[in-house]
């Protein structure tokens, strides 16, 4: 198997018809040696309908279905666990990503690079909120991240079989899997693009599922906010000891200390250090803990041509099935 296109879905029975469409079409110089793998990340619409039906119609279109939503990164790890090619290429089922430039990736790939990731040149269709949030995001990632994370990209690249398979021995659960390519490095380059408006359905990705995802950034790949906590003990420190100095001051030189609202400001700015420390030393714990389960990321329940499976298929990253053997 030379190619796999991977693409994870959740509620996209809209754009699934012409995302295979368009897919057949960018694999035609492939078509004998490669296979799409449409990931439902246990959708509620009409998602896997839409899948058994481009399965129907293109045998070279595999469908895997997810007993529960997991989340995006996790439908990708399926799916990226299930691919079979020598290069393997990814991108969101909305289509805001070309599947066109796939033949460039291709021949940037055989210059010999393991990673040809897509970077965003111009965002269409997307509010000033979620460009400007966006571009603050990847700048403040770099910024604390041990890892060189390139800006303005997402998870639209080419890999190689090798760099692929250096990310499935990540055994975390809480996935990064820009970051993660990026941390396992090998030879990597951009390719810009426009990337295009929705061309169905809403984004799975509201303010909330964002600031998630920008934590797991954080908390997977730096230890800076908590250093950053350690800084602002000391700094809360340092302002108790000038306080403590001009209160003794004022005694000295029988003068009345300032009353309540000096007090009051104090209390609230130490308890906010507190509490902003122990809400990072919250997450990273909470992080610990759930790695600490090892609990399977997904299981699969269904598949195309196979109906609906007995049991559900339970796959785990390589590293904990060696050392379940």
């Amino acid at each position: 198997m030379q190619l796999s296109v991977v693409v994870p879905c959740y509620n996209e029975e809209e754009s699934v018809p012409l995302l295979v469409e368009r897919l057949v079409q960018a694999i035609e110089p492939w078509a004998q040696d490669a296979e799409i793998i449409l990931a439902d990340d246990g959708s509620s619409d009409g998602t896997w309908a839409a899948i058994e039906a481009a399965h129907a119609k293109y045998p070279v279109v595999r469908g895997i279905r997810l007993s529960a939503n997991r989340g995006h990164q996790v439908a990708l790890t399926a799916g990226l666990e299930a691919a079979r090619g020598a290069r393997i290429f990814m991108l969101d089922a909305d289509l805001q990503d070309p599947p066109e430039i796939l033949p460039d990736m291709m021949m940037m790939m055989d210059r010999g690079y393991d990673v040809v990731y897509g970077r965003r040149a111009e965002r269409q269709g997307e509010t000033l909120f979620k460009k400007a949030s966006a571009y603050l995001f990847y700048r403040f990632l770099n910024t604390l991240s041990d890892v060189d994370i390139p800006k303005d990209t997402g998870d639209f690249r080419l890999v190689s079989r090798r760099a692929l398979d250096a990310v499935l021995a990540m055994p975390e659960r809480a996935r990064f899997i820009r970051g993660m390519f990026a941390w396992a490095g090998f030879k990597q380059i951009g390719l810009e693009y426009v990337r295009d408006a929705r061309v169905a359905g809403e984004t799975k990705y509201p303010f909330r599922a964002m600031l998630r995802f920008a934590t797991d950034a954080l908390t997977g790949f730096s230890t800076k906010p908590l250093k950053m906590a350690t800084r602002l003990a000391f700094l809360s420190l340092y302002v108790t000891f000038l306080m403590a100095v001009y209160v003794f001051l004022s005694l000295v030189l029988y003068n009345t200390a300032p009353g309540w609202a000096s007090m009051l400001l104090a209390i609230s700015f130490f308890s906010g250090i507190q509490l902003l420390t122990l809400g990072i030393m919250g997450e990273y714990i909470g992080r610990l803990y759930m790695e600490s389960k090892q609990r399977p990321m997904y299981f699969l329940s269904e598949e195309t041509g196979e109906g609906t499976a007995a049991e559900p298929v339970q796959i785990e990253p390589a590293p904990l099935r060696k050392e379940a053997s």
